[in-house]
């Protein structure tokens, strides 16, 4: 079975269950599930029911689509990722992105919990992110193509929409949430960088790096989606001078998720 198939099958499934299709999807972060506390739900499925769909095994990561209306918007939240350090293929990891393609989606809100590269950013702070770095090994695009899934050699320069940026980061000033914009450096992880990798990875642009959203942004750019892309900054070695645990980590982003929630809601209510 092609991709394509996979992504049609998943697509039909999911239409079974949801009366209202959706305009926006969002990916939850690590320890970010409850972006979607504002959601009106109507419908939940499990991943682990949808063809084809891995299930995340990373704490802070639940593993269901929630389909709902959030401000005047219908939505659906996914609540769990996958990731490339858990042993799944790139095409694994993206196949979410590509089936709230095929249900309708044109615009995709990707949150992510990152470490900071640069001084000024604080564990807490929220960074917009407006291009990213991609020192993953592999391309979830690599392969055999299939038009039917895209562009072939989708660009990249401008793949975090810029009136998207542009409107959160005013709501953000609204709000008086303070915010940064960057550039996000992806990682194949587990483990988390030592000091000289940090220092590195500082020098060549980057502003947070994570272990995530590169190839979900590379696949939404394939769909011709709009991406916005959030990312809430759980530790700066620069400052800390301590080693960062997973617990703190998720922690952390539970705690700065609620100033992202109100973005959203604000957002989605305009």
């Amino acid at each position: 079975m092609t991709l394509y198939d996979k992504v049609v099958e998943a697509q039909k499934y999911i239409q079974k269950y949801i009366q209202q299709l959706p305009q926006i999807a969002m990916i939850a972060g690590t320890g970010l599930g409850d972006i979607g506390s504002h959601i009106q739900v109507q419908k939940k499925i499990l991943y682990k029911d949808i063809p084809h769909f891995p299930e995340p095994s990373v704490e802070g990561h639940q593993g269901e689509m929630v389909f709902g209306k959030m401000g005047n918007h219908f939505v659906v939240i996914l609540k769990g990722r996958f990731h490339y350090y858990e042993g799944y293929e790139m095409q694994e990891i993206t196949f979410p992105v590509r089936v709230v393609k095929a249900i309708g989606i044109q615009q995709i809100i990707i949150t992510n919990a990152s470490g900071a590269l640069q001084k000024n950013i604080n564990a807490g702070d929220i960074v917009f992110i407006k291009d990213h770095i991609n020192l993953f090994p592999d391309n979830p695009l690599r392969g055999i193509n299939d038009p039917r899934l895209g562009l072939r050699f989708p660009s990249m320069d401008k793949v975090y929409d810029i009136h998207l940026l542009q409107k959160a980061q005013t709501i953000a000033s609204d709000l008086n949430i303070p915010f940064h914009q960057g550039v996000y450096v992806g990682l194949q992880g587990p483990s988390l960088e030592t000091k000289a990798e940090y220092e590195y990875l500082n020098k060549i642009g980057g502003d947070v790096v994570g272990m995530s959203t590169v190839p979900e942004v590379i696949v939404a750019a394939q769909c011709e989606l709009q991406v916005l892309c959030i990312s809430v900054c759980t530790n700066n070695p620069f400052k800390d001078g301590v080693a960062t645990t997973i617990e703190e980590v998720v922690e952390v982003a539970k705690i700065a998720g609620e100033k992202i929630q109100k973005l959203i809601f604000k957002m989605l209510s305009i």
